[in-house]
């Protein structure tokens, strides 16, 4: 007789397999997508694994396929003595917040979005500095003098990652179209490829050429569909320029494997403390990459550009508005 396994019973099989050689050691809890989406989790996993390389210790691993599964993968852990447990992505905040207070002896941290538990540290980035900076050389890239944007799940980060982006490129040409556009409204937007390649093609038809995606797994449709399409895509979260060499203008990266690797090192070292970490250009939490995929397509005029106003932001020369704190976006 066959009988249904309850998905909760897979899910602790899967945490005991992953946990088995690593009872005290740290463990890391991606987003919907899964660790090897080329971007956001990506970025989590090599922050892990540069800190397995360099201590020698192992970690423990899960990856959700949906938000539902948060709260066991994440109480599992810490049932099983990891600490921390580095929680990526914001569909974990509410999970996390009826978790910690249950294993107060237990370092969490949660990265892209804000719990207040005195056992937990939330890291946040300062989206809006970045893509200023990878808009400004979109705009001086730009042919057409249209551009566009893609996102995934239409929240609060996303959107000030688009008017970082919108900011930045009105600053090379502030006659300059933006394109937005978002995935979806569910944590499906980030794994949605199809859908991201269909949203590209339309920016395309409309006559943008460079196209900048800040939407996790959906982003590598995006990427295609810029490539086949003759446009310019730029990568965000990991190095993205390798993925078609010669058609990514540049990667936006989010340090999340640097938050990663701090916190998982810092609770080895006796140095961990709970609280808010706000990661911007200034603090090295985020950068854009030029290496031999893209070097061609950076002059050393776009250089910089975008040279000065990294250092107009980290110094506070530049203001960039923040659309998640500081309300919708001054410009369209």
């Amino acid at each position: 007789m066959l009988r249904r396994i309850p998905l909760l019973a897979v899910l602790l099989c899967a945490l005991t397999s992953a946990a088995v050689a690593n009872e005290a050691g740290p463990a890391v809890v991606y987003s919907v997508g899964g660790k090897f989406d080329g971007s956001f989790n990506e970025a989590a996993y090599r922050g892990a694994e540069r800190y397995r390389a360099e201590t020698g210790e192992r970690y423990a691993e899960f990856e959700i396929a949906s938000a539902a599964q948060s709260l066991q993968a994440l109480r599992s852990f810490a049932q099983r003595g990891h600490s921390p447990v580095v929680a990526i992505g914001f569909t974990h905040a509410a999970a996390l917040a009826d978790v910690a207070p249950e294993f107060p002896e237990t370092a969490f941290v949660l990265v892209d979005m804000v719990v207040e538990a005195p056992n937990v540290r939330s890291v946040v980035f300062r989206e809006q500095e970045g893509s200023y900076v990878v808009g400004r050389l979109a705009a001086m890239a730009s042919k057409t003098g249209t551009l566009g944007f893609v996102g995934g799940m239409d929240i609060p980060i996303i959107r000030k990652f688009a008017c970082g982006y919108i900011q930045g490129a009105r600053s090379a040409d502030p006659a300059v179209k933006v394109l937005v556009n978002m995935t979806g409204n569910t944590p499906a937007a980030w794994s949605n490829p199809a859908r991201g390649a269909e949203l590209t093609r339309s920016q395309i038809e409309q006559g943008a050429d460079v196209i900048i995606q800040a939407a996790g797994g959906t982003g590598i449709g995006v990427l295609q569909a810029a490539a086949d399409g003759g446009a310019l895509g730029i990568g965000t979260d990991s190095n993205q320029n390798g993925l078609h060499p010669g058609k990514v203008l540049t990667s936006m990266r989010k340090r999340v494997d640097v938050a990663v690797y701090e916190n998982f090192l810092a609770a080895r070292e006796g140095r961990w403390t709970p609280g808010v970490q706000v990661l911007g250009l200034a603090e090295g939490g985020l950068d854009w990459v030029i290496d031999a995929h893209n070097r061609g397509l950076i002059t050393a005029e776009m250089e910089a550009a975008a040279e000065a106003a990294a250092a107009g932001i980290a110094e506070g020369r530049i203001k960039v508005h923040d659309a998640a704190s500081e309300g919708p976006c001054p410009v369209k």
